[in-house]
């Protein structure tokens, strides 16, 4: 390819890319599913926090599952003055293997992203494994939508987890899934500091 036939192809996406630009003229909220098999869900939540954070905006993260270990996501944001952190989970169900306490969690964790999804301070909610509470039938995805459909305007709000309610993904602005094509696990590697927690 010559430059000058590289130029002029890069000319054309350029003018089809700037249109598509022109059309998005919205500006609100947008609501955000991490699905899949694949790691990186909750990475990609945080990563994208930081990206608000930078912009000098305030956040929360409710984890609606974790509660072993203090993950290294905890340790960098936790004393954040924009971030507000919520592990509100006992760990994972196979490991508590109490379900009513486990409810009772969700539950708790929900009453307080219901507040905070009525709060127009914060600019981006993160609710980290929230879909396996929908799963689970530890709660009722009707009353999350409604909230989650009347939060302020300006308001993001990210929900990650293996898999997602379809009312949720109804609503939704972007959903992006995360594969599974290998993982270091199966291959006999333990979960380790700064890569799985």
């Amino acid at each position: 390819m010559t430059d000058n036939t590289h130029k002029k192809q890069m000319a054309s996406k350029k003018a089809v890319i700037d249109a598509r630009i022109a059309k998005a003229t919205e500006e609100r909220g947008v609501l955000i599913l991490l699905k899949g098999n694949g790691k990186g869900k909750s990475s990609s939540a945080f990563g994208t926090m930081a990206r608000t954070l930078g912009h000098g905006k305030k956040c929360a993260v409710i984890q609606f599952i974790k509660g072993r270990v203090e993950t290294g996501e905890y340790k960098f944001f936790k004393d954040h003055p924009l971030v507000d952190w919520h592990i509100m989970g006992h760990g994972f169900t196979w490991e508590t293997q109490d379900k009513q306490q486990d409810i009772a969690a969700a539950q708790k964790a929900w009453q307080l992203a219901e507040q905070l999804l009525q709060d127009d301070s914060y600019a981006m909610l993160v609710f980290d494994e929230m879909s396996y509470m929908f799963k689970y039938d530890y709660l009722q995805v009707a009353p999350v939508v409604k909230a989650i459909t009347a939060r302020p305007k300006h308001q993001h709000v990210i929900i990650t987890g293996r898999t997602m309610a379809l009312p949720l993904q109804e609503i939704a602005d972007t959903i992006s899934v995360v594969n599974d094509e290998k993982h270091a696990f199966r291959l006999g590697v333990k979960a380790q500091a700064g890569i799985e927690f």
